[in-house]
């Protein structure tokens, strides 16, 4: 990447600067190949936040489907991360996990359920596990919620076979008119569920999977406690990618943590941060990171530069450390101040391998919070984040009650925001079309059809607030 201009003496962020447009000779938008250079598997730069409010099941399922990774957050208890990491293997890279119920089943529990995914529809599923019916949210109107489903669903279902490819469910759907359809094996068992749109993605998008053709999935560990023990375990577990995080990673105890857990993750791709300098990033790969974290306070839910006063301007800190990793044959990932897809761009433009961040996509049907409902009828869900009170509470459950109180005086983050789920975009695969939209077009204005030419051919300026407010689009009249 090279300024228009003269490097400037003062620091940048996403908002401070623009791309402008190269010579190119790729042809489109589908020319363009996403795959990371950090040699994690992700075949789109999207790595999503290890927040307990959205992190889950889930979405680490549906972002490993469209080529990402999630990251798990570090105060899950194990148990439940093996669940979790089980579940995401388990899963297959075409067709999506349904929502399925007995017939007996009432119309309140479907209600509590239907919005688990943005499918938007329950499978009613027979003793033999053939799909019997379909129930959506619209069947439950004008009838109380102790109905039982049979009463209520759709038997008219269209089935679609296991043994047809993307493009073949993508024909049969679009011919019979259909937006969704149960998937179902040779003995006519549920097997999962394709929606029109997914079938379509699954011809565009490439999964994020391991070795053995499985969807990948990533895992945190703090620096306090036994982060080795946790990190081996992990790996047993199958995660694919460890990640040390803590707000400060330039510190002494987190370069002996990474020294511990190197030790015994063996090959697994190890991560952490995060960090903001030169001399941080080049000393966590000393260590044995092979992919740094980067950015301090740039979050959505961070409150760290409004406490604290540190932190640096993310596009800055992702140039500089993305340029000390480059020297040693290691990469970083640009970590926070995303709000629109430029700002994925410019984060790959500025040298880093991905791009992790995690309040963008708190208000989708996949994050890990419950949909609730405001007293206008709108759903939303409630984020925090990870160095707030609340989660604060949920990291420290097994301390004293002294030592839990006097970490909950100190918080740095938002404990309850409600991140409202945009009708037009209320799946996280909603949100990852419109980021890779933007992203591929950005390769194609550079003349790029890689991650590494992009970095290589990206020409950034400055500009002034008033030059980033000329760029936005409006969406009433003047």
């Amino acid at each position: 990447m090279r300024f228009l201009g003269d490097r400037p003496s003062f620091d940048l962020t996403y908002n401070d600067v623009f791309m402008v447009p190269s010579l190119s000779s790729v042809a489109s938008r589908q020319s363009v190949d996403l795959t990371t250079p950090d040699k994690v598997g992700t075949t789109i730069p999207i790595v999503v936040s290890n927040m307990t409010a959205i992190a889950g099941r889930r979405m680490a399922e549906t972002v490993a489907r469209r080529g990402g990774i999630v990251i798990l957050p570090q105060d899950i208890p194990l148990d439940v991360v093996k669940t979790v990491i089980d579940f995401v293997k388990s899963r297959h890279q075409l067709w999506e996990t349904p929502i399925s119920m007995p017939a007996d089943g009432t119309v309140g529990e479907a209600l509590s359920l239907i919005h688990k995914r943005s499918h938007g529809a329950v499978l009613v599923v027979g003793e033999d596990g053939s799909p019997e019916g379909i129930f959506t949210e619209h069947d439950a109107a004008g009838f109380d919620r102790f109905t039982q489903l049979h009463n209520v669903m759709s038997r008219e279902i269209i089935s679609l076979s296991d043994s047809l490819d993307a493009e073949q469910m993508f024909m049969e759907l679009h011919d019979k008119r259909l937006s969704f359809a149960p998937v179902v094996d040779r003995n006519g068992k549920l097997a999962g569920c394709v929606t029109r749109n997914g079938a379509l993605r699954s011809t565009i998008y490439k999964p994020a999977v391991d070795k053995h053709g499985r969807l990948i999935i990533g895992a945190a560990v703090g620096i306090n406690g036994d982060p080795a023990r946790r990190a081996k375990e992990l790996v047993a577990m199958g995660a694919d990618v460890i990640v040390v995080d803590t707000a400060h990673g330039h510190q002494s105890k987190m370069l002996e943590v990474i020294t511990d857990v190197r030790r015994v993750v063996g090959s697994v791709p190890l991560v952490a941060g995060n960090v903001v300098t030169r001399e941080g990033t080049r000393q966590l790969i000393e260590a044995g990171a092979d992919i740094v974290k980067v950015g301090v306070g740039p979050g959505a839910m961070c409150t760290t530069r409004m406490m604290t006063g540190v932190g640096r301007p993310q596009f800055s800190a992702v140039l500089e450390c993305s340029d000390e990793a480059s020297l040693l044959k290691a990469t970083v990932w640009a970590d926070g101040g995303v709000r629109h897809p430029r700002d994925v761009a410019l984060g790959l433009a500025a040298g880093a391998a991905n791009v992790m961040f995690g309040s963008w996509l708190a208000g989708t049907y996949e994050s890990a919070a419950d949909t609730l409902r405001d007293p206008d009828g709108r759903l939303f869900k409630e984020a925090f984040g990870m160095a707030s009170n609340r989660a604060v509470r949920n990291r420290t459950r097994t301390e004293t009650a002294l030592d839990r109180a006097r970490k909950e005086l100190f918080e740095e983050g938002i404990s309850t925001s409600r991140m409202y789920l945009d009708p037009d975009r209320p799946g996280v695969e909603d949100i990852i079309d419109q980021i890779v939209a933007g992203v591929r077009s950005s390769f194609t204005y550079a003349g790029a059809s890689t991650v590494h030419e992009f970095q290589e051919r990206a020409v950034v300026g400055i500009q002034s607030s008033s030059g980033y407010e000329e760029g936005r689009p409006r969406d009433t009249s003047w």
